[in-house]
């Protein structure tokens, strides 16, 4: 069976407090981890009245000291607002505390609005430059200790505090630049169906393009995708339902928490502008069979070596039915 991995947005429920959210990510992870996921990431969104993971760096220390097993990691960091060192030294330390677990997903988008990204920079004078293949190239110089002898800071891979272990760094994104950085500095790379659907031939460009940093590495693609099951279709599509509310909101510059599946169907029912808006993006929702057809879909399109299974529902509970029954699922094929 394909291994199956879980991206968790932290989404905070209406009626809920952004601190019950952070609470949940922690149950959830320990649920994932118990029906055999291979990893728990946690994503990073500022500002937000519906994500509470504004930190996946401090969520992963409490995430993996409350699990044993599964691997933790960021999905990710989206390292224009930080220092390479710094995150160097933050991985390096988790990594540190829990070996072999820890990866590090690096991102280039904002995470936020422009207003939020500008909040963000010590320096607001003015937008921080686009140089995100040079601070990538930088961190991993710092986690492999690899960095020119004549850099100006290349002494400082030396002292990470997690040494000898290091996470396990990943490109993330849904465009051929992120391809590119991923293929030529030799990196796995998690492609983000879930915002762009249907890009198979980003897969191809990656094994393509794809560079070994050491002898016997070789590409490793996983696929995000969109996914909530439940016993029935109609169920499925009614528990989908708040994040395709919450999202036209975001659209409309307005941050909502997540609305109860009720609140949203009728919403939705009274805005039949907003369902064409979201005819285009892949959206796996349904009963078991229809999610493992789904799923097999998306398998066939991109040969992933993984897939991470992402969703944002109002419930708790029916968040972690959703994951068991997608791994009952995706078992029954394999078996």
């Amino acid at each position: 069976m394909i291994p199956l991995s879980v991206l968790d947005q932290t989404p905070i429920p209406e009626g809920y407090s952004p601190a019950q959210a952070l609470l949940n990510s922690i149950d959830l992870a320990r649920h994932c981890e118990g029906l055999g996921y291979h990893r728990f990431w946690l994503a990073e969104h500022h500002a937000s009245a519906a994500l509470a993971g504004s930190a996946p760096e401090i969520l992963i220390c409490a995430v993996a000291n409350a699990t044993t097993r599964i691997r933790v990691g960021s999905g990710g960091v989206m390292l224009p607002h930080y220092s390479p060192l710094k995150v160097a030294e933050q991985f390096s330390l988790l990594a540190g505390l829990h070996p072999g677990r820890i990866d590090l997903g690096l991102g280039r988008a904002p995470g936020s609005d422009q207003r939020t990204a500008v909040a963000l920079q010590q320096d607001r004078r003015q937008y921080a430059p686009n140089n995100f293949p040079q601070q990538l190239a930088e961190l991993i110089g710092y986690l492999e200790n690899s960095l020119p002898d004549d850099h100006p800071f290349a002494a400082f891979a030396a002292t990470l505090p997690g040494r000898p272990h290091a996470p396990e760094p990943w490109v993330l994104g849904s465009s051929p630049d992120s391809v590119a950085f991923a293929a030529d500095l030799g990196l796995p790379y998690c492609l983000a169906d879930f915002i762009a659907p249907r890009l198979g031939d980003l897969a191809s460009q990656y094994r393509d393009r794809f560079t070994a940093r050491r002898p016997g590495d070789k590409p490793h693609l996983m696929v995000a995708v969109w996914t909530v099951c439940a016993d029935t279709d109609e169920e499925a599509m009614r528990l989908a339902a708040p994040a395709r509310m919450m999202f036209a909101h975001l659209l409309m510059g307005k941050s909502i928490a997540v609305p109860s599946p009720d609140m949203a169907q009728a919403w939705l029912a009274d805005r039949p502008d907003v369902a064409r808006a979201f005819a285009s993006r892949r959206v796996v929702a349904g009963s078991p069979a229809t999610v493992r057809a789904g799923l097999d879909e998306v398998i066939a399109e991109y040969a992933p070596d993984e897939l991470m299974l992402v969703n944002i529902l109002h419930g708790h509970e029916d968040r972690k039915r959703s994951y068991s029954l997608v791994m009952d699922a995706m078992k029954l094929v394999a078996a």
